[in-house]
């Protein structure tokens, strides 16, 4: 055999491998590897959303967050100040109450002193009637003198 036919059968062999490498084998693999670097691509970029979109609602969170502080803030400040008006408001009503009970109590207290007034006039236009028999010696006729009685509870 001969040196140079074999080389060249060799030679041959590997630009027809190469051929057969490069018109069937190497576009389906080119093409297997682009499809995995777009998948690749594809995936880092969904992760990069996926972070922004993390970070967008960690700050909405934040945001919501700081309001509803604030908000229960503000409706716990409108409690307090409806709870302070009520309060004064009940004091108000109770001072009122207290008054009228006060009033109620005084006038009640001023037909007490009227009635024992009444009373008083009544046992001493009494003790003046006994008083008067006992000077006299006799029986006051109480029906002829009713008048001169109603008179002297008048005067006192």
């Amino acid at each position: 055999m001969n040196i140079n036919a074999t080389l060249f059968v060799q030679m041959a062999v590997f630009f027809i491998g190469a051929w057969v490498t490069m018109k069937f084998i190497w576009p389906p693999l080119i093409k297997a590897l682009d499809e995995r670097q777009k998948k690749i691509a594809d995936g880092l970029a969904a992760a990069d959303r996926g972070n922004r979109s993390l970070e967008e609602a960690q700050k909405k969170i934040a945001q919501l967050d700081a309001d509803a502080r604030a908000r229960s803030q503000a409706l716990m400040a409108e409690t307090e100040k409806r709870a302070h008006g009520v309060i004064e408001e009940a004091k108000v009503h109770a001072k009122a109450e207290g008054d009228r009970l006060i009033a109620a109590a005084k006038a009640e207290a001023q037909q007490e002193v009227v009635r024992a007034k009444d009373a008083l006039r009544d046992q001493v236009a009494v003790l003046a009637i006994a008083g008067a028999e006992q000077i006299l010696k006799r029986e006051v006729n109480a029906q002829v003198h009713a008048e001169l009685l109603n008179q002297l509870r008048a005067r006192l």
